[in-house]
Order: C-alpha cells, then structure tokens, then sequence
C-alpha cells in the first residue's frame, strides 16, 4: 500500500528556508511552486505575512518588482523571451511573431489548455547566443521560428509522457 505525503504549506516552506528575510525570494519561489497554477495566492500571502513578521504589503512589493512572480494564474510552462536590444537586432521579434502563431496567444496570456505562458522579460544574459528565450529554467539561444516550433514540441511531449514534474 503506497503512502500519501501530506502536501506541503507554507509554514514547511519557511521551515526548510528558513525565517530569515534573506531567504524571502526563495521562499516565495518555492510557494510559487507548489502551487498547480504557478501563481502566489493571496492566503499564502497572509500566512507568510503572519509566519515571517512581514507586512503583506511589503510582500507584494516585493514580489511586483520581480517578473518571475504573479498574482494571477499561469501555464505550467512559463516562456519568457528576452527584449534586451542584442536580442532585437538578433531577431526576437521574429521569434516571438512565432511563439504567438504556435501558442495562439499574445504576451501575458496562457494557452486554453494551460500548458503555456508567453511573457517577455529583459536581458537573460545570454547575449552571445542571441535571440534567447527561456522556458521554466532552461534556456535556448539562437533561436529562429524552426527552432522555437521543436523545442515547443518537444515540452509539449514531454509533459504528455508524464516527464514533466
């Protein structure tokens, strides 16, 4: 008989970080995480506040000037092309005309089956291998629509073979 784990909370998270400020973006990362719909919720929010001794103004501050969090529900997968100016003359814009005709949505949405989200973000510091994108936490250069539509593809795949975690 296999045994279930209690999911984890907010307060594990904490524990495992550890309660220090220093540890906030971690943190909130990691809750992020847990959560299926790769969004910070507002009751997470407020145990947090409680947990840490943060205000949870201070958190949404926090957490607003960082683009790898939200307050809204996103995809699975969170595609993130950079718009830094080595990119642009490299041709992201190309790149990212083929990521809106593959998804189907334009920056900021999710695909209806909630698989994606197409976001843009500044420089991934990745300039030599120019337009970049990155996905989750994998990064992919030299990217032109050909390349864009396998890698897509292929974490579509991925997720439907049951890889994805």
């Amino acid at each position: 008989m296999k045994q279930e784990t209690a999911p984890i909370s907010v307060a594990d998270i904490v524990n495992q970080r550890g309660n220090d400020r220093e540890n906030l973006l971690q943190i909130l990362h990691d809750i992020q995480t847990m959560n299926s719909d790769n969004s910070l919720h507002k009751d997470d929010l407020d145990q947090l506040s409680d947990i840490m001794g943060i205000p949870e103004s201070d958190l949404v501050s926090t957490l607003s000037f960082y683009s790898m969090f939200s307050l809204k529900p996103r995809g699975r997968h969170i595609i993130r092309l950079c718009e830094s100016p080595p990119c642009h003359v490299m041709g992201s814009e190309t790149v990212l005309d083929a990521l809106r005709d593959i998804l189907g949505v334009a920056v900021g949405e999710t695909t209806e089956d909630g698989r994606f989200t197409l976001e843009t973000t500044s420089c991934l510091g990745t300039c030599a291998v120019a337009p970049v994108m990155m996905i989750d936490d994998t990064v992919y250069g030299n990217l032109t629509r050909e390349k864009v539509a396998g890698i897509l593809a292929s974490v579509a795949a991925d997720q439907d073979g049951g890889h994805d975690s």
